[in-house]
């Protein structure tokens, strides 16, 4: 048995010195000191590491198809009345949504930008009392009321109640409305009165819009839009003004959910206008992204990069529409994040590696100094032998 412990004790990789041997320095205590404490912030810092997720990065092809894109927004418009100001979303696919009214909230704002009023696109128009009906006479109490639509109908059956309707009808055919004032809706409901009284006023849009995931575009601009000769057109001789001003800050915009670690780009942004008449664009690079949590909740979303550029026309030549504009593409690769834990095997080994490196490089370093001190004090000796001698 002895024998057997002779030769394991022949093994020892770690040989003891006597402690009568040992010299212990004023250096060798301060290095000790200063060790001790890089190891426990290194390990603080490998703990805290364990302790929280940690987020991996990967590039795949995306290949989903037939999904749609929810496009987040919040701008504000101070020159623009909310009366004049419309939304539209077109993509490459021919699909378009004009006027767009549901899921979008309209703020009026003064000239300080505070809120007047905060309404549904859409909801609230003014009671019409003995409007004109369609065969010409003025309504009565035991009649229902049907308007003319001024030659817009599609069938003898069509009525146009309203102002709004009466504008939708001729959009639809691809006419302009020239002179609101001839319209008896418009008249009574005070259309172009209300445009008055909104003048030097702001707005504030938000909402979303739920589209086809295809390239495509948005827009914010002044006038009821329609097609024309296949081009799109917004009807803007109802507002009699020479110019329009779309100085514009985006408070926010996104595509698709909130994800942690988020940045959008267009969020604050402000841009003022100094010229009469002019288009401002963006172009925007749609990245999908996938993010999966801890708890494998997985959400989907989207990141995008983007360009400006303004678009001026001369004075007194309106040869682009006025507007904002999001040019929106999709990209081909998809971001996927994932959380998750570094393992306990990888945090041990990490301690170890700087238990270990800490402790070795303090070594060399008091062995230096160590053997430096040494050498000098020789060296002094020597130096004042000699002197003596």
């Amino acid at each position: 048995m002895d024998g057997l412990f002779g030769k394991l004790r022949n093994l020892d990789a770690y040989p003891k010195i006597n402690e009568d041997f040992y010299s212990r320095t004023l250096s060798g205590g301060i290095i000790t000191i200063v060790s001790s404490i890089v190891m426990f912030l290194l390990f603080i810092s490998e703990l805290r590491l364990y302790l929280h997720a940690v987020t991996e990065t990967k590039l795949v092809v995306d290949t989903s198809r037939g999904e749609t894109l929810r496009i987040n927004f919040d701008v504000t418009f101070p020159a623009l009345s909310c009366s004049m100001l419309s939304l539209d979303a077109m993509d490459i696919s021919g699909e378009e949504h004009l006027d767009v009214r549901h899921d979008i909230i309209k703020k009026r704002l003064d000239s300080h930008g505070n809120i007047i009023e905060s309404r549904q696109d859409g909801i609230g128009s003014p009671k019409i009392e003995k409007p004109l009906q369609r065969h010409g006479g003025r309504l009565d109490h035991n009649e229902t009321y049907c308007g003319s639509c001024y030659g817009a109908e599609v069938s003898d059956e069509d009525c146009c109640n309203s102002c709004e309707e009466v504008r939708e009808a001729y959009r639809k055919k691809g006419w302009g409305l020239s002179d609101p004032e001839i319209i008896d809706q418009c008249k009574r409901e005070g259309f172009l009165q209300r445009i008055k009284d909104e003048d030097g006023e702001g707005c504030n849009i938000y909402g979303f819009l739920e589209v086809k995931k295809v390239a495509g575009n948005f827009h914010f601009a002044p006038g009821k839009s329609f097609q024309q000769s296949n081009m799109h057109v917004h009807d803007l001789l109802p507002y009699q003004k020479e110019s329009f001003n779309i100085s514009h800050k985006i408070n926010k915009l996104s595509f698709g959910e909130y994800f942690p670690g988020a940045i959008n780009p267009l969020d604050g942004v402000q841009w003022v206008q100094h010229t009469p008449y002019g288009m401002y664009q963006y172009f925007i690079k749609v990245v999908p992204t996938v993010y999966t949590d801890i708890r494998d909740r997985t959400i989907q979303s989207n990141q995008f990069s983007v360009t400006e550029h303004f678009r001026s026309d001369d004075i007194g030549r309106l040869q682009s529409l006025p507007g904002v504009f999001f040019f929106y593409d999709l990209s081909p690769i998809k971001v996927t994040f994932t959380e998750g834990h570094v393992s306990f095997l990888h945090f041990l080994t990490n301690v170890c590696a700087i238990v270990g490196g800490v402790f070795t490089v303090s070594g060399i370093l008091d062995s230096f100094i160590y053997h430096g001190q040494r050498a000098i004090k020789k060296k002094i000796e020597i130096g004042n032998g000699i002197d003596k001698l």
